[in-house]
């Protein structure tokens, strides 16, 4: 079987697909909560489904720094693997090594779908209900009658936000909230708190750095939203929660900017 990828690589399946090792946290919910049987290998900060361990997952380090030799020995059919997430010259290891590689490229939450959907099908599984509740979900999700401008430190120590052309970004743009490092020519640039431009929200995920109450609102001006890493930055069936959750969560904050 022949598929084509997010990057538009050709790649020569075999007509079952068995074995498959996931290397992005995002994908490997995908594969996991559709069809779990399918998983061998996972990264080391793949937590859901968070049964992966009691299924004989074997873990394979980080998105970053896969242990190729790891990865080998499980001898998947397929390796998922995602443009943003990992390292072209570690999924280059992999094809060099005989493995078969497919790369997905995900920049909302519309393309998400798409993708995941023609990946699960190169898996050989029939796209899930999942993929239609997410859509659904976020079709019906109104926009705020205010339209909110947000900064989203992922960072500290530097300190590092979301920039330009994420996901992360689509997702708030989806729930009425602007990006105000949009406009940056980086995807997560490098900020100084006292140098930022206008903003009214400042929306602080639990990773990768993991924001607290008592750990990161208290160098801003504007109001903070604490929300979950997994919900504004996974793709996956966690959309599905994110649609539920995300909007309570930003309003809340935005109510006590109201309140200001």
């Amino acid at each position: 079987m022949n598929v084509v990828d997010d990057e538009g690589s050709r790649i020569s399946l075999p007509a079952s697909v068995r074995r498959v090792v996931s290397l992005v946290p995002s994908l490997t919910e995908a594969v996991g909560v559709t069809e779990p049987g399918l998983l061998v290998g996972a990264t080391d900060w793949c937590t859901h489904p968070d049964d992966l361990d009691e299924h004989g997952v074997t873990r394979v380090r980080g998105t970053k720094n896969p242990d190729v030799d790891a990865i080998v020995a499980l001898a998947p059919d397929l390796v998922l693997a995602n443009a943003e997430e990992n390292k072209p010259a570690e999924l280059e290891r992999l094809r060099e090594a005989g493995l078969t590689v497919y790369v997905t490229d995900i920049r909302d939450i519309d393309g998400a779908l798409r993708s995941l959907e023609r990946m699960l099908a190169a898996c050989g599984l029939e796209r899930p209900a999942w993929i239609d509740g997410a859509r659904v979900a976020w079709d019906a999700l109104p926009l705020p009658d205010a339209p909110r401008r947000a900064v989203v430190p992922i960072w500290r120590k530097p300190w590092m936000a979301v920039g330009s052309d994420t996901f992360t970004g689509a997702v708030l743009a989806r729930l009425g909230v602007d990006n105000a490092l949009d406009d940056s020519p980086e995807r997560y640039p490098r900020f100084v708190p006292a140098d930022l431009p206008a903003h009214d929200l400042v929306v602080l995920p639990d990773e990768p750095y993991r924001f607290t109450a008592d750990d990161g609102p208290e160098s801003f001006a504007a109001p903070s939203a604490l929300v979950s890493g997994r919900l504004l930055t996974w793709y996956g069936p966690s959309l599905l929660e994110a649609a539920r959750l995300l909007p309570g969560a930003l309003a809340a904050a935005g109510a006590a900017t109201a309140a200001r």
